[in-house]
């Protein structure tokens, strides 16, 4: 997500916080588990089994075991500190998105972390989407980095180590029993991802083998995702859904990509960022994404959507209203919350080094409970 990026300076390998333990609470009582050993975690409720291809309330908690790491609690509604994934289950979340990165100095976000938290949501039966970044770090419009490994490849070497990357994370999902229902291959790539070999344009224009080259990247990821999961939903990812964005998706696929899905950003309440007001910003996405539907014949989602925490009122106000707007729309197949378990100001420990604050839309209160405009998100 653009502009409001983060993650942590706390140099922890993940081989490191899989030896670590955290808590999952119940009825206050502390029991402890080891990360390690995921296959014991184990939850009574009586959760529905996931229901493919259903509408999707869902959240991108990737920080969620940086946070437990750093000591943040999560409460349910009775004020009972709780593991965080139950506690947004329980307000009506079905579904997570996970992000990931090829190798983050922190461990982070990288495979062995996704593996933890996809197990955890598989046994709350919540259905699991996979972001792939090709990156190190976060990837959106401002930032494409290629992985430091993959420094000096030419775009046969990228495209492998993009084919490779992919199915290796995958396989090892499948290993552990984990299936997802959608795999993002690329973080908001308007402009292109694995810069500057998969860039589209700089300030002089188009650049030359741009577009060929950024399609033929995501075609190797989206085969190398049907290779180990043929059923899987296949997303391109750009931001900005109040914009007309037939144009990205055309000359994707005039030059030989491949989707199944778009995925699409939107934040209403960023005036800053759009000059627009949040209800025109609702209204513009709403339209827009008929308009691609129309053009592309495929299902669409908005796989990040944020509110400002200082405003909470107003940002159910402004749920509510997005999903009036799109709810009667068969094509729109979900709508992700990104990060909202964030709150009290919380930032991963790297963020200080950057010089970066904490990510202010969050959607939990002060007391580390869903707040009401997640709870009109996932309102059925």
């Amino acid at each position: 997500m653009k502009k409001i990026l983060t993650t942590c300076f706390f140099i922890m390998p993940i081989m490191i916080l899989a030896q670590m333990t955290m808590y999952v609470w119940a009825d206050s009582v502390a029991t402890l588990f080891p990360t390690h050993d995921i296959d014991s975690i184990t939850f009574s409720d009586s959760f529905p089994d996931p229901v493919v291809g259903s509408y999707a309330y869902g959240a991108d908690c990737s920080w969620i075991t940086e946070q437990e790491a750093d000591g943040v609690l999560f409460y349910d509604t009775l004020g009972r500190a709780d593991d965080g994934m139950r506690v947004m289950r329980e307000a009506g979340m079905n579904a997570v998105r996970l992000r990931v990165w090829v190798n983050h100095t922190t461990g982070w976000c990288n495979k062995e972390d996704v593996i933890v938290k996809a197990k955890r949501a598989a046994a709350l039966k919540l259905r699991v989407m996979i972001d792939f970044h090709y990156s190190d770090f976060f990837a959106d419009p401002s930032r494409q980095n290629i992985p430091v490994d993959w420094a000096n490849y030419d775009l046969a070497q990228m495209k492998q180590a993009v084919a490779n990357h992919t199915a290796d994370v995958l396989s090892a999902l499948k290993a552990e029993g984990v299936t997802p229902e959608w795999i993002q291959v690329g973080n908001e790539t308007r402009n292109g991802m694995l810069w500057p070999m998969g860039q589209l344009w700089n300030n002089n224009g188009d650049l030359p083998n741009g577009w060929k080259n950024y399609a033929a990247l995501t075609t190797a990821g989206y085969d190398a995702c049907k290779a180990i999961f043929p059923e899987a939903v296949v997303i391109v990812h750009i931001d900005n859904a109040y914009e007309n964005n037939n144009w990205f998706f055309r000359k994707l696929k005039q030059n030989g990509g491949k989707f199944d899905m778009i995925g699409l950003s939107h934040y209403p309440m960023m005036k800053e960022w759009s000059g627009k007001d949040w209800d025109v910003m609702n209204q513009l996405a709403a339209q827009h994404i008929t308009l691609l539907y129309n053009e592309f014949k495929c299902p669409i989602m908005v796989v990040e959507i944020g509110t400002k925490a200082s405003s909470v009122a107003q940002a159910a106000e402004v749920i509510a209203d997005f999903r009036q707007r799109v709810d009667a729309l068969d094509y729109m197949k979900g709508i992700f919350y990104w990060e909202p378990q964030v709150y009290n100001n919380w930032r991963p420990q790297e963020y200080i080094s950057l010089g970066w604050g904490a990510y202010n839309m969050g959607a939990f209160t002060s007391n580390g409970q869903p707040n009401n405009a997640l709870k009109e998100l996932w309102k059925r």
